[in-house]
């Protein structure tokens, strides 16, 4: 099956709903995102510490933090190592971490994204609504970012600088996720 990515909103109002997403999100949302990417800045710099994916994945599943313990510190650190190194492919990157205990595809992706957010996204399921998608595996995965990557690199949307993940993949991701959320209340009528 070929996965095929239709933008939902337009692209004259991804940079409006990327600083929507950032205004209507709480102050513990922004903590939790922003040590989620100082966690992800120190694994690109080589500390591959327990500590670090621990931050990445309470920003995006606190459910699943406590299964981290399962990993040994030698697992981590290969897994982490894999998935920072500039030559690892999508897949090889995807592989390593999902062979952690408790780490699936889209918690996956927050680590990448939050190891390298000129590379990676998040694959979030709000993001997919906003691209006509639900559900996922790597090879989609690649594919979706693929299609990201090609929306930001054509000029659409801005870097948000001075917010984490200072790219603008992310600054993507914050406004599909916006645009999802924005559709649903709709929807709701809320």
């Amino acid at each position: 099956m070929m996965a095929t990515f239709e933008l939902q909103p337009g692209k004259s109002e991804l940079e409006e709903l990327a600083a929507e997403y950032w205004q209507k999100t709480g102050e513990k949302e922004h903590e939790l995102e922003k040590a989620a990417y100082e966690a992800g800045a120190a694994i690109r710099k080589g500390d591959y510490s327990l500590a670090n994916l621990e931050m990445i994945v309470r920003w995006k599943s606190e459910r699943v933090v406590h299964y981290l313990i399962g990993n040994s510190e030698e697992t981590i650190r290969q897994a982490l190592a894999v998935a920072a190194s500039p030559a690892s492919t999508v897949r090889s990157a995807v592989d390593a971490l999902t062979s952690l205990h408790g780490i699936d595809i889209a918690v996956a992706s927050a680590i990448l994204a939050a190891i390298d957010p000129e590379r990676y996204m998040v694959l979030d399921v709000r993001a997919l609504e906003a691209l006509g998608h639900a559900r996922h595996d790597v090879d989609f995965y690649e594919k979706y970012l693929a299609f990201c990557r090609q929306v930001a690199g054509s000029g659409a949307i801005k870097p948000q600088g001075e917010l984490p993940g200072p790219t603008a993949l992310h600054a993507l991701e914050r406004a599909l996720w916006e645009w999802s959320r924005c559709h649903a209340e709709q929807s709701v009528g809320v």
